[in-house]
């Protein structure tokens, strides 16, 4: 099964247990951010990746620099160990981790969570790659991904027990569009998926293609 056939059956799953109202309101919220334009002015190919450093799950910083000394880097924004699509994708990843290291890449994911709650999400799922704290959102904003919940989601959250401020340690309830980036050791974005859709991920088969086509050409240079 591909990540995208498993994304829609939650999708629908989900769907069906929601109410109306609830569903308009969702509905209206990804509409409105995709009209804002925030998608196309993104990080798109051929940019340079903003440098970073971050705190892992277990508070250790991760350099991008020391990343990038090494290979090609995925870099994947998520919104937290709350979204269930998110949960899917870091799996669907995980899956990926031993193709994605033979083509001699590295694999961070990125979310506005506390390092408390990224510590939960990797042992939740025996995650082997970096899962960093992005407090703020502030790399996020780099990569041109953040937005603010507007209120009438955030209520909807909050009625299922999604509680941004206290995963995020602040009141900007700002969340990351969900977005992948595969860039090449130069530092440059070679493919970039960003979707104002939440339940729209890249498929992790597409981002090993891409590592492993960077690898060979590397290897003919």
């Amino acid at each position: 099964m591909s990540l995208t056939h498993d994304l829609e059956s939650l999708r629908q799953q989900s769907e069906a247990n929601r109410s109306e109202q609830t569903l308009a309101i969702m509905d209206r919220a990804t509409g409105d951010l995709a009209r804002s334009g925030i998608v196309g002015q993104s990080l798109k190919l051929g940019d340079a990746m903003p440098a970073f450093t971050l705190p892992n799950a277990t508070g250790r910083m991760v350099h991008s620099a020391d990343l990038l000394a090494h290979g090609s880097l995925v870099v994947s924004f998520y919104r937290g160990g709350w979204c269930p699509y998110c949960n899917l994708e870091l799996n669907a990843l995980q899956q990926k981790m031993p193709e994605i290291t033979a083509a001699g890449a590295s694999l961070v994911a990125i979310t506005p969570e506390l390092p408390d709650y990224s510590l939960s999400t990797v042992e939740k799922h025996a995650l082997t790659f970096e899962v960093l704290s992005d407090l703020g959102n502030e790399v996020a904003r780099q990569f041109g991904l953040v937005f603010r919940v507007p209120a009438d989601l955030r209520a909807i959250y909050e009625s299922v027990g999604i509680d941004l401020l206290t995963t995020q340690g602040n009141d900007h309830f700002e969340l990351p569009i969900p977005g992948a980036f595969i860039v090449d050791p130069h530092g440059t974005v070679v493919t970039a998926f960003v979707d104002a859709d939440y339940t729209k991920r890249l498929e992790p088969s597409e981002i090993v293609e891409v590592l492993q086509t960077i690898a060979v050409r590397a290897a003919h240079v």
